[in-house]
């Protein structure tokens, strides 16, 4: 499931210093020293207000350097820069009105979290932990600010899990019927998106302005420019700064509306200005794949489960272990019998070991690791797991064809992912129309947006 859409900023704030970088993971960090003063030495001054928060220029100037430099290879794919401002600023208040609702219905992270993605970034840029905080400061940029944005990014992504997990549900009829359905399409498309938004409560006249809008994008778009540099100037779109690219995703995840107008589309062709329930939508097929069928290799194993206990140490556990192994391996003892007579794994044990057919990881990480050394019927050697120590017996091996659960799964995780799309868009909407946001500087203000117009003092 693409979980996920960049709902909140997670500009590449240190992918000049690691190039490497995926921008996904790398959200902005505030230049060291926070933010009394400017670069310039001038004083620093509130651009936003946001519930009891503020946005500082100093944050918002940081985050444009971050994006500019994500771009400065083509640089002529960011709008204006009075555009690209807004743009960035929108993005800082809806992350700073997750972070507050994400605080408010009791939602945390830990700093395990923190250092685990922390690790995570590291570990996609080839760096240790070490080599990232130096790149990060290196930069002149706050550790403190980049984890402390870690953090933030790790409450929205919890934010979305609950709003997605109370909202969205998908029963086995569904699933049966888009299987069903002659609409049903196989295969999967990277799209990219433009999406110009209506207000909530807009009126016809709003919905012209997007209208012209929208029309404006796609006349650039067939006089020759880019797609990802007009998404990055018009679109309304969190992922706008990613030049709307959506990734690979299955067609039927394509909101109904819009699949027959992609599904018609060749590879690098755009569809008309698509009208929708948020505003207009303009999409582009970048490519397709069409699924084969999906052969899987299955294992039958059996296994023996010595578990530590009050009243058995770990080094007893072990110790009974091998003395089993051995039992089965020299002995040629009844792998079954010891194992409804000694194993505490209460799943299988009644079934003398026998786990079943299942396919590699199905066991965990530790079992599945054994399964590569073991020829058919040999006993491995007492291994350790979270659970306790293991014996195990490896019986055959089969390939599966798993095309059709394998269809049913993605059927499911398509109704999924588009309902959450939809239920967490939705959700955004209200909270940014319902919240307080008061843009204290007038040329950062959206000449668009008539809500936020009619709160500014005259």
């Amino acid at each position: 499931m693409k979980q996920i859409l960049a709902y909140s900023l997670l500009a590449a704030a240190i992918v000049a210093a690691v190039p490497t970088a995926h921008a996904q993971l790398m959200p902005q960090a505030q230049p060291a020293g926070g933010g009394a003063a400017m670069g310039n030495g001038s004083l620093d001054r509130i651009v936003a207000v946001v519930e009891d928060d503020i946005i500082l220029q100093s944050e918002l100037n940081a985050a444009m350097a971050a994006i500019q430099k994500q771009y400065a290879a083509n640089p002529g794919q960011l709008p204006p820069q009075d555009v690209l401002a807004r743009q960035v600023l929108d993005r800082l208040i809806l992350m700073k009105l997750q972070v507050s609702r994400a605080n408010d219905q009791n939602i945390h992270v830990t700093d395990q979290d923190i250092d685990a993605a922390v690790g995570n970034v590291a570990q996609q840029n080839k760096m240790s932990a070490e080599q990232l905080q130096a790149a990060v400061t290196q930069d002149g940029m706050s550790w403190q600010g980049f984890r402390q944005q870690i953090s933030d990014q790790l409450l929205t992504q919890k934010l979305h899990e609950s709003v997605v997990r109370d909202q969205v549900t998908v029963t086995d009829a569904e699933v049966n019927n888009l299987l069903a359905s002659p609409t049903y399409k196989a295969g999967e498309v990277h799209l990219a998106h433009i999406q110009v938004s209506t207000p909530a409560e807009g009126g016809a006249s709003d919905i012209a302005a997007a209208q012209a809008k929208a029309d404006k994008a796609i006349a650039e778009i067939k006089a020759g420019k880019d797609f990802n540099a007009v998404a990055i100037q018009y679109s309304d779109a969190p992922d706008a700064l990613d030049g709307g690219d959506l990734g690979w995703r299955r067609l039927d995840e394509v909101p109904p509306a819009f699949a027959d107008a992609v599904g018609s589309l060749k590879a690098g062709e755009t569809t008309a200005a698509l009208r929708g329930p948020t505003g207009f939508h303009i999409l582009k097929l970048v490519e397709t794949r069409q699924p084969g069928r999906q052969v899987v290799t299955e294992y039958h194993a059996r296994q023996i489960l010595i578990k530590p206990s009050e009243i058995v140490t770990p080094e007893q556990a072990e110790k009974k272990a091998e003395e089993i192994y051995t039992k089965v391996a020299d002995k040629k003892e009844d792998f079954a019998k010891l194992a409804k007579d000694d194993s505490k794994d209460t799943t299988t044990a009644n079934a003398g070991g026998d786990m079943g057919w299942f396919q590699k990881d199905a066991w965990g990480q530790a079992i599945s690791s054994q399964l590569d050394g073991l020829k058919e019927n040999e006993v491995s050697k007492p291994f350790q797991t979270d659970a306790g120590w293991i014996v195990m017996q490896l019986l055959g091996t089969r390939q599966s064809d798993v095309t059709d659960e394998s269809q049913r799964n993605q059927a499911r995780q398509a109704i999924g992912n588009r309902k959450a799309d939809e239920a967490y868009e939705s959700y955004l909407r209200e909270m940014r129309s319902s919240s307080f946001v008061d843009i204290r500087v007038p040329e950062l203000r959206d000449p668009d947006d008539k809500q936020a117009s009619a709160l500014q003092p005259k």
